[in-house]
């Protein structure tokens, strides 16, 4: 009978270290997860909000106390593009195609790296090597700015449509796709496409901006109407100017300098330089 109390009692505290075994590996691995997910946390917070050269050293350091983790390699890359620094990112970026789990959107972004780096020929290599199938919108805008360095217009617009369409904000490519226009002297062309980018994102300067020269190049020299600040306002009537002047509207461009100087809310010097050097002239 004590015998049978032992085995009883030594089965029942086996058990219980089992459990107790089992308990700290799930711990374990809980802990794990947890820590796995601040650190995609982090990571994330590094790609987007935190200081580029800052976000540089974090990927650095995380590979190098944790090296071969694609996507501290992925982030690293992406990091040296926001820093600027687009040499070292096409050479990160070839580190991540050696690393067994990248994508192909890992091309697409390491196509960007090489255009950001004036490598036009190497980037249409890196697209052309993605297959068809993979319709992203990084990857059509990327192809119609190659299209576009090629001249090859009609391979330019239709990448354009494509990109446009595969996004919920289309407002810089179709900035982009109305430059393209406005370089091959299609100006009517251009103004629809910074227009239709203003009504998707009115706060887009560069557009309005764009707007002017697409205009001014057809002799419409009055103000489009689109949301604009005093200071826009004038930046606006200067660029205006000068696209006047350009096109020997020397009367014009005047005006429009004058009306640039009373409209910023401080002294315009770019613009009171511009026309003392007419009325001089």
């Amino acid at each position: 009978m004590r015998h049978t109390v032992f085995l009883c009692l030594a089965s029942a505290l086996a058990l219980s270290a089992c459990g107790a075994r089992n308990g700290d590996a799930e711990v374990q691995r809980a802990m794990q997860d947890m820590n796995a997910i601040d650190g995609t946390n982090m990571n994330d917070v590094m790609l987007t909000v935190g200081d580029p050269e800052e976000s540089v050293k974090y990927f650095s350091g995380a590979l190098a106390n944790d090296p071969g983790r694609v996507d501290l390699e992925r982030g690293l890359a992406k990091s040296l593009v926001r820093a600027g620094r687009a040499n070292e990112a096409v050479t990160a970026w070839q580190l991540v195609f050696a690393n067994p789990d990248a994508n192909l959107d890992d091309r697409v972004d390491m196509a960007d790296a090489q255009i950001r780096d004036n490598q036009w020929d190497a980037a249409a290599a890196t697209l052309n090597g993605i297959p068809p199938t993979h319709e992203t919108f990084n990857r059509y805008k990327l192809e119609a700015m190659i299209a576009d360095s090629k001249q090859q217009w009609s391979k330019a617009d239709s990448f354009y449509q494509t990109a446009v369409g595969l996004t919920t904000t289309p407002a810089n490519t179709m900035n982009n796709w109305g430059y393209s226009k406005l370089t091959r002297g299609d100006y009517p062309g251009s103004e629809r496409l910074f227009t239709d980018a203003l009504r998707q994102d009115s706060t887009l300067f560069t557009a309005k901006n764009n707007l002017i020269l697409a205009r001014g190049a057809q002799r419409k020299y009055d103000l489009p109407v689109v949301p604009m600040t005093q200071v826009e306002r004038a930046q606006l009537l200067y660029t205006m100017a000068l696209t006047a002047i350009k096109q020997n509207d020397i009367t014009i461009g005047k005006g429009l300098l004058r009306e640039a100087i009373d409209t910023h809310p401080q002294h315009f010097e770019e613009a009171a330089r511009s026309l003392r050097a007419l009325e001089e002239a």
